[in-house]
């Protein structure tokens, strides 16, 4: 993942969302929405390994459905 969400995807998904935001808002959140992709996007092969408890983790209770 290289590429970088533009202004006008960002605002395409908060209105996708139900998101009333402003311009400014748009323009503060940008850079951290950037940032957190590309910080997943490094993350997710470290922890796509099947024998590491973190890629086996599951949520759900024992004995429930």
């Amino acid at each position: 993942m290289n590429e970088e969400i533009t202004l006008e995807e960002l605002r395409g998904m908060a209105t996708r969302a139900g998101l009333t935001l402003s311009e400014d808002e748009l323009q503060r959140l940008l850079p951290g929405v950037n940032r957190a992709r590309k910080q997943a996007a490094e993350l997710r092969p470290l922890i796509s390994i099947t024998d590491e408890p973190t890629g086996t983790f599951n949520a759900a209770i024992p004995g429930r459905k």
